[in-house]
């Protein structure tokens, strides 16, 4: 299939200013503020806001294709978080501001509540690049249903704190905060739906960056000589290698499959919650397995930080706990099916 012109931008923007080796040689972060101006010329960062909201008014598609190549690229800033936040704002036709933004809370068990003058409180805990953003796109619970808020990061205590990449991660504390504006949530979305959401975009990521992992190992193996011929020419690398792309394809699978039924949906149903779900499951688990086949088919040198592997495997094995885990998400997925019951079983899988 030929990839979309936005895709095609996103590639070039990302070749151009985020190769991996290039960043990894980078004695500063003025590359970020270089990369962050292109994506955001283009449009990029608000691909899933309406034109009428502020933003580019890209298609679903087209925002998971750009996610998809900034895994391939390993991308350390926070363009995925304000995509999802941009999303986020646009489900209650609030006006998305420029700059970056993330969403809160990012995992499923906080909780963020609306006061009765409209205040914020609670605490939200490892929201990635919240140290970063400018605004935070809030999914809050108030008596009348979940709210969907914009806060300026002022506005907010946060933590210090990264995850294994390392990118910043943040717990941020709402102490009756003001809000720069707010509206209700969509009937039916809620926390769950948020979560869901937010899975889906981390197993695009980690799909996006299984691929190039997958090609570093095999221009590797092929490179790298060892009793005088390729280490790919031996039998224990090649299974490895094979291993490898099963994992990748694998990925690829769950982590489309997950995005189309979100493309093709109204409300996050059954049949989306078992598509994302089973995606963040099957990606993280590809994530485990594919980074130590890829350090072990690099030895040493991929742990090295001159060498870009850690750059890919960090990452995504970072990304495994955002928006819950793959042991929360298979609980959740469980319950789910038992409280259908046995007849319901088969339906439940094999309608999709």
């Amino acid at each position: 299939m030929t990839e979309s012109i936005v895709a095609e931008t996103a590639t070039r923007i990302f070749a151009d200013l985020a190769d991996p080796q290039t960043v990894g040689r980078a004695t500063d972060d003025a590359w970020k503020t270089q990369l962050w101006q292109a994506l955001a010329d283009a449009g990029l960062t608000l691909a899933w806001v309406p034109e009428g909201c502020g933003g580019s008014g890209a298609s679903l598609a087209d925002g998971f294709e750009v996610l998809g190549i900034a895994g391939r690229f390993a991308v350390a800033v926070p363009l995925a978080e304000t995509l999802l936040a941009g999303w986020l704002l646009a489900r209650a036709a609030i006006s998305t501001p420029p700059g970056t933004m993330t969403v809160a809370p990012a995992l499923p068990a906080d909780r963020i509540t609306l006061n009765a003058d409209g205040t914020l409180s609670g605490v939200a805990g490892r929201v990635p690049f919240a140290r970063d953003a400018r605004h935070f796109a809030v999914l809050a619970g108030g008596e009348a249903g979940p709210v969907i808020a914009l806060v300026a990061s002022g506005a907010v205590s946060l933590n210090q704190g990264s995850n294994l990449a390392p990118d910043p991660i943040n717990g941020i504390t709402f102490d009756r905060t003001d809000v720069l504006e707010m509206a209700a949530a969509p009937l039916g979305f809620d926390q769950n739906a948020l979560m869901l959401m937010g899975s889906t975009v981390r197993s695009v990521e980690t799909a996006g960056a299984l691929e190039s992992i997958l090609a570093r190992c095999v221009q590797y193996a092929n490179e790298r000589v060892a009793f005088e011929r390729p280490i790919a020419k031996f039998q224990a690398v090649q299974h490895q290698l094979a291993q490898l792309a099963g994992e990748v394809a694998a990925a690829l699978a769950a982590a489309g499959s997950a995005a189309d039924a979100i493309i093709r949906g109204q409300d996050f149903d059954d049949a989306m919650f078992l598509e994302t779900t089973a995606a963040k499951i099957r990606c993280a688990e590809a994530a485990e397995k594919g980074s130590a086949i890829a350090h072990q088919i690099h030895g040493a040198i991929g742990f090295t930080k001159e060498h870009v592997l850690h750059r890919f495997t960090m990452r995504m094995l970072s990304w495994r706990d955002d928006f819950g885990n793959e042991s929360h998400w298979a609980a959740e997925l469980g319950k789910r099916v038992a409280a259908g019951g046995a007849d319901e079983f088969w339906p439940f899988i094999s309608d999709r």
